[in-house]
C-alpha cells in the first residue's frame, strides 16, 4: 500500500539508527502543518547474524521509501563512544539506512543527537524521555512509552524540518540554532 496524499506539502523520513532497536518516524508538511503519519520499530535483537540484521535494516528503509514516498531522510549520526565495536556495529546500521535511502533516490540529512536534543528542548544533553514529551508536546499526540527508539527518529526529522524550514517573512531557510531561537522566531 502506497501513501499518497496531494494536500502534502513534503514528507520527511526520520530515523534514529541502531543494530539492535531501529527507530523510525515519518513527518507530513501541509500548509506548514506537522502531521505525524506513522512511526515504529524495527526490532533486531532477535536475529543473531550482524550481517542479517543490516539486510533487515536497508528492506525496512526501502519499504518505508516506497510506502511514504519521502520527499527527505534525516537520519542521526553516530555519537563518539568509549565501546568502539559498538561504534562500528552502529555506523554499519547507519550506512546501511542511508544505503537504501540513495538507492531510492533520497537525499541524506545527517545530525548530531546534540543538535536534534537542542533543536527540540533546547538542551544538546537532554534525556530520551525529555526528547520524547516534547515530540508529544510538539505534534499534540500521545505516544507509547515502549517506542523511545521511535521518538527519537521523530525528532530527528523534526530537527531537520526546523533546520530546513523558510521563514514565512523572509523566504529564506530559518536555519533555528536551537529551542529559544525557534521561539522567537515563531512568536510562541
Amino acid at each position: 500500500m502506497q501513501f499518497t496524499n496531494k494536500n502534502t506539502d513534503r514528507v520527511i523520513l526520520g530515523i534514529d539508527p541502531g543494530t539492535v532497536i531501529m527507530g523510525y518516524g515519518i513527518l507530513e508538511v501541509r500548509n506548514k502543518v506537522l502531521h505525524l503519519a506513522a512511526y515504529g520499530v524495527l526490532q533486531l535483537d532477535k536475529e543473531e547474524d550482524g550481517m542479517k540484521r543490516l539486510k533487515k535494516i536497508f528492506d525496512k528503509v526501502s519499504a518505508l521509501i516506497e510506502q511514504y514516498c519521502p520527499d527527505e531522510l534525516a537520519i542521526e549520526a553516530p555519537f563518539y563512544g568509549k565501546n568502539v565495536q559498538s561504534m562500528l556495529k552502529l555506523g554499519r546500521a547507519q550506512g546501511t539506512a542511508i544505503a537504501a535511502s540513495l538507492s531510492k533516490g533520497l537525499w541524506v540529512n545527517e545530525y548530531s543527537p546534540k543538535k536534534i536534543k537542542s533543536s527540540i528542548t533546547g538542551n544538546g544533553n537532554a534525556s530520551k524521555e525529555q526528547v520524547a514529551g516534547m515530540v508529544e508536546h510538539l505534534l499534540k499526540t500521545k505516544i507509547d512509552s515502549k517506542f523511545l527508539d521511535a521518538t527519537d527518529a521523530i525528532a530527528v526529522a523534526l530537527c531537520h524540518y526546523y533546520q530546513n524550514e523558510p521563514s514565512t517573512k523572509t523566504g529564506k531557510r530559518a536555519g533555528y540554532k536551537n529551542w529559544k531561537d525557534y521561539v522567537i522566531k515563531n512568536k510562541i
